[in-house]
This record gives C-alpha cells, sequence and structure tokens, in this order.
C-alpha cells in the first residue's frame, strides 16, 4: 500500500507538470510525455486494483462465514441447501455474480477469493472509464480513496449487490462523458455505457435509476446524437428484464413487487436517515431501529469532510475547465445517495457505496490541488497535514474494519455451531428450520426454511405440519419466549440463546 501511495503522490505532481510537459503530452504525435501518460493511465488503476485485492484477502480474510443476505443470494444456485425466499427487494444479479464457484463448490474461502479477485478487476475497469477525463495521478488516488475505506474492503468479497452498484455507477458515468465529448473512443465507450447501466440494473434496479437520473437528463438533452441515450436504456432496461418478468410471474406484477419492497423497507417516504447514516459508519452492518450514540469523532470527520472537499474539486475542475465532467459525477452522487438518506427509515453503510465511489473523483481532485501548485511542484506543508489526515483516517478506517470483521466472524461461527448442534440432534438434509434467524441457520445447516408471517412468509401452519412428518423440522425460539402452536408439543433443547423445539420425526 504504501508503494502505491508513492506512486499515486509522483504521478500527480507529473500530470500537473510544468507547461511544457503538458504540451508534449498535446502534441499531435504523442510525444514521450503522452506515452508516459498513458502507461500511467493503465499501470495506476491497476496497482490500485492490486492493493483493493490484497486488502480484502488480509484484512476480511477468506474464511469469513456468509451473512444472512448472502446466504439468501448464495442459496439461489448453490447446492449446499434448498434456495432461501427471496423477498421483492432482492434481485438477481448476485445470484448470477456468484454462479460460476456456487454452482459447483459450497466452499466458501474459495467464493470469497474469486468475488476479491472480481472485485479488483471491477474496480480497474471503472477507473479505467475515466482515463483522460482526469490527470492519471487524480484518478488513480480517487480510486484509493474509494478502495480504502472500511465498507469498501468488507464488502467486495461478500455476495452483497451494492459494491457492485457503486463500481458500476463509477464506470457508466466515465463513459458516458467519454461518449458526448466526441472522440475517436465514442463507439466503445456506448457500448461501456450500455453494459455498466445493465451491471447496476442487474444487482439492484431501483438503484440504478436513481444512480443514472442525470445522465438520462444529459442524454435526452442530447437527443440529436442518440448513441448514448440508446445504450444507457438499453442497458438498464436489459438488466433489470429478469426482475421485471419475476415480478409478474411471482410477485404480482411490477407494481406490486414496488408496493412490496416499499413495505419491507418500512414504508418509502420522507424519512431523515442522515444521522442514521453517521451511526452505522461504526461498523453497525444493519442499523435498524438505529439508535445508540454516533461514533468517535475520528471515525466520522471524514464523512464531514466529504462534501467540503467535494465542493472544493467542483472549484478546481471549474479553473481546470473540466467542470462539466464534476458536475456531472457531483449530480450522480447525489441522486444516488438521496433515497438512503432521505426516503427510507435505517441505514446501512453499504447503500452508500455508489456516492462515495463517485465524489472521489472530486475529492482527489481538491487534494490534488491542495498539496501542489498550477506549475506541479509541492506544496511542503499542505502536502504534510493532508498526508498526516489521510494517515489518521486510514487508522481509523481499518480499527472499524478489524471491529466489524471480528463481531461478524464471532456471530457467524455462532451460526456454524447451531448447525452442528441441530446435526446431534437429527436435524440433518434434507430437512426445515422455522423461527429466529432461520435463514442463515438453515443454510448452515443445509436445510430448507420456511415462514408463516413477517416479510419471508412462504409457508403455513399446516405446511410446516405435514412436513415434519416427513422430514426433521425443528422450530428455532429466544430462549424466553412462547414456541409456535405447532411445536408446542415437541421436544425442546437449550441451544445458546436460542431454544430449538425439534419435531418428534427428527429423533
Amino acid at each position: 500500500m504504501a508503494d502505491t501511495a508513492h506512486a499515486i503522490l509522483g504521478a500527480i505532481r507529473r500530470s500537473s507538470g510544468a507547461p511544457g510537459a503538458a504540451r508534449a503530452r498535446r502534441s499531435p504525435g504523442g510525444g514521450p510525455g503522452r506515452h508516459a501518460e498513458r502507461r500511467r493511465e493503465r499501470a495506476l488503476p491497476g496497482a490500485v486494483a492490486a492493493a483493493f485485492v490484497l486488502a480484502q484477502l488480509v484484512l476480511v480474510r477468506p474464511g469469513l462465514g456468509l451473512g444472512w443476505d448472502e446466504t439468501v443470494y448464495v442459496s439461489q444456485v448453490g447446492t449446499h441447501a434448498p434456495a432461501a425466499f427471496f423477498s421483492a427487494p432482492r434481485a438477481r444479479g448476485v445470484p448470477l455474480l456468484v454462479a460460476p464457484v456456487a454452482a459447483w463448490s459450497s466452499s466458501t474461502p474459495l467464493l470469497r477469493v474469486y468475488l476479491a479477485l472480481l472485485s479488483g478487476l471491477a474496480l480497474y475497469l471503472a477507473l479505467r472509464a475515466w482515463r483522460g477525463l482526469f490527470p492519471a495521478g487524480v484518478t488513480a488516488l480517487a480510486g484509493a480513496l474509494f478502495a480504502s475505506l472500511w465498507i469498501t474492503v468488507f464488502y467486495g468479497p461478500q455476495a452483497m449487490p451494492n459494491y457492485w452498484v457503486a463500481v458500476g455507477a463509477l464506470g457508466c458515468a466515465g463513459c458516458f462523458l467519454r461518449a458526448t465529448a466526441g472522440n475517436r473512443d465514442e463507439g466503445p465507450a456506448v457500448w461501456g455505457v450500455a453494459g455498466c447501466a445493465a451491471l447496476m440494473a442487474w444487482m439492484r434496479p431501483m438503484d440504478a435509476v436513481w444512480a443514472a437520473l442525470p445522465l438520462l437528463v444529459l442524454a435526452v438533452r442530447r437527443w440529436r446524437r442518440p448513441g448514448p441515450l440508446v445504450a444507457l436504456l438499453a442497458g438498464l432496461a436489459a438488466g433489470s428484464a429478469e426482475w421485471v418478468v419475476e415480478a409478474h410471474f411471482a410477485y404480482g406484477g411490477v407494481l406490486r413487487r414496488l408496493s412490496d419492497a416499499s413495505a419491507i423497507q418500512g414504508g418509502l417516504g420522507w424519512h431523515l436517515a442522515v444521522v442514521d447514516q453517521l451511526r452505522s459508519l461504526g461498523g453497525r452492518a444493519l442499523c435498524r431501529p438505529c439508535t445508540g450514540a454516533l461514533p468517535h469523532p475520528v471515525v466520522t470527520l471524514w464523512w464531514y469532510a466529504l462534501p467540503v472537499l467535494a465542493l472544493l474539486g467542483l472549484a478546481v475542475a471549474v479553473r481546470a475547465r473540466r467542470a462539466r465532467r464534476t458536475v456531472v459525477v457531483l449530480a450522480c452522487a447525489t441522486t444516488a445517495a438521496f433515497p438512503y438518506l432521505f426516503l427510507i427509515g435505517y441505514a446501512a453503510p453499504r447503500f452508500l457505496l455508489p456516492a462515495y465511489a463517485l465524489l472521489a473523483l472530486p475529492v482527489a481532485d481538491a487534494l490534488a490541488h491542495l498539496v501542489r501548485t498550477p506549475d506541479g511542484t509541492w506544496r511542503p506543508r499542505a502536502l504534510t497535514l493532508v498526508s498526516l489526515a489521510l494517515a489518521v483516517h486510514l487508522a481509523a478506517q481499518y480499527a472499524v474494519l478489524a471491529h466489524t470483521v471480528g463481531r461478524t466472524t464471532d456471530d457467524r461461527r455462532g451460526w456454524d455451531r447451531t448447525a452442528a448442534a441441530l446435526h446431534r440432534l437429527g436435524v440433518r438434509p434434507p430437512c426445515l428450520l422455522t423461527g429466529e434467524e432461520a435463514i442463515p441457520i438453515a443454510y448452515y445447516t443445509g436445510c430448507a426454511s420456511a415462514a408463516t408471517s413477517g416479510h419471508n412468509a412462504n409457508t403455513t401452519q399446516p405446511a410446516i405440519e405435514r412436513a415434519a412428518r416427513r422430514m426433521p423440522v425443528a422450530a428455532l425460539v429466544p430462549a424466553h419466549a412462547a414456541p409456535p402452536a405447532y411445536a408446542r408439543a415437541w421436544p425442546s433443547h437449550p441451544l445458546g440463546g436460542l431454544r430449538v423445539y425439534v419435531a418428534p420425526s427428527a429423533r
């Protein structure tokens, strides 16, 4: 990581350069300066992506067990357990993403390594979409800022959709600007717009629409050159096609699915979730309900600095005559963040990953401006202060990451121990679990899961009773709570903070 940071800082200086070097880079023949810049445009994003992959493998570690949402996604294509109930807000992008590994192997470490490598490659391609739009060092620094957030490192190797929406949004905005700039690579850039839009919609259709909304507005205004607009609409349509078809066949139509998704998310409407997002920065994967004290100011200081530095980046872009690019980035970041700051009554840090990926560009531009003069020489005092601030920021990020990984590892090992205890009680595949945390524990046990009420309701009490006559069935209940009516006569056993009621047929 230190070598990568040194290379980025050196590239920031060289990419600003002296006027003579800038003229060499702009020379019609593509002189030595331009060739060097092209090499940096390839090498620096590659170094950032490689460091990002290494950070995931070392700091998160491949042995981290699957989380609740991950078990839902992986079970759709895996062989370890029957498919869990797939609720209305979810999309099939993540199951298809993990299918090349999960369809034939139940190894979680193998899946983690695969996702870490794939997330690094995706980050590299998203950064490459910005070549020539910002100096190479600025683009690489933006990638490093985004990739060093604890949220990014934690979710990069996980079977979750938010990181993929983030890199899709970053790549889509870059390709869109290239496609509308009239450059020679307009054709490939148009295809990039379509591909990135499809990736976002494939993962989370509504998030894709929010992130792409400013691009749609700009594309409509440039209707005389329809390529980017057609690519954007085609990508969004292709990525969300499966979600729409599934809505008609399994959820009662698109409007009904949207309504069900809104209900599961607590009812979409005006909710001020800004403070909730701040609370989640301390390492809470899901802040619902979001109560308690705010994290230490050292942990949240970067969040307050983010809009200030982004606006400074806009001022820098105005002076450098690339304001349009930065305005597009800021607009996409704003619309991507808006529903999770103002329309949902709870928070999770991963929700804002698309906004962080986009905001990293103007922030990096601002930092580069602070540490160097227009002719490319360093400002020693500013460089020292910025370096110190970034060091404190990184230390805080990785402290939160270590705490989050440790707590999460313990929780998922608890599910594994519960699964082993259920096996000893005779609950073995094929089997069925209901009740408290039934979905993740069922996956670890190799069982199907079922619920008669709530957001994941997919069966009835008579159906569970019938299942208990032909396979092992167990109901998981909080230690001091009453069991469901169908399980009251079943033998019960204490199991950590739970009490498990096992149907007699399982014994």
